[in-house]
């Protein structure tokens, strides 16, 4: 179940969400969210169920890229806040840090400036928490550069990959 009831405009919105299977890899279900993207009623309402349960509780939103840059970009602006981004390896031209993580299918490292004040109320998005990895990496950024994630929301959660167990309390839109 999603963690919050779906209007109307959220179940038109998850409906816009395909199914790409076998990609990146043989075995991976992609969700491409494109269509969701292009439709500006499923956006807003999107948006607007990602940042919901922590309204007037973060400084700045946090993304990870690459899918969640696009996310975190339309919540910050819907909460008048700053946007940080969390970038793959080699993409940033001074990263303060940097965490290693493993994926569902591989592993990676994510990167991150130290532009935050100390301190700073984060709220944490990306489009999907699968097993949980992504998220954990971004979590201990923000932790690590001395601003404090108050919370984690996500377009969708993959049931059965432990993501939720890796990470503990997130909000989550849909469920895939």
């Amino acid at each position: 179940m999603p963690d919050t009831e779906l209007s109307p405009a959220l179940v038109r919105a998850e409906s816009l969400i395909r199914s790409i299977p076998d990609y990146p890899e043989a075995g991976i279900i992609f969700r491409d969210i494109t269509p969701l993207l292009a439709d500006a009623e499923a956006l807003q309402a999107t948006t607007d169920a990602i940042i919901a349960p922590f309204a007037g509780q973060f400084d700045v939103v946090a993304g990870i890229e690459a899918r969640g840059f696009i996310l975190a970009g339309a919540a910050a602006i819907a909460a008048g806040v700053g946007l940080i981004p969390i970038r793959k390896a080699g993409k940033l031209p001074r990263p303060a840090a940097s965490v290693d993580y493993a994926l569902e299918y591989g592993t990676a490292t994510i990167e991150m400036h130290d532009d935050l004040p100390a301190g700073s109320r984060v709220l944490l998005i990306d489009d999907v928490l699968a097993t949980g990895g992504t998220l954990a990496a971004g979590r201990e950024l923000v932790e690590r550069l001395g601003s404090h994630v108050v919370g984690i929301s996500v377009l969708f959660e993959i049931d059965g990959l432990g993501g939720r167990e890796a990470i503990g309390d997130l909000h989550t839109v849909f469920h895939a």
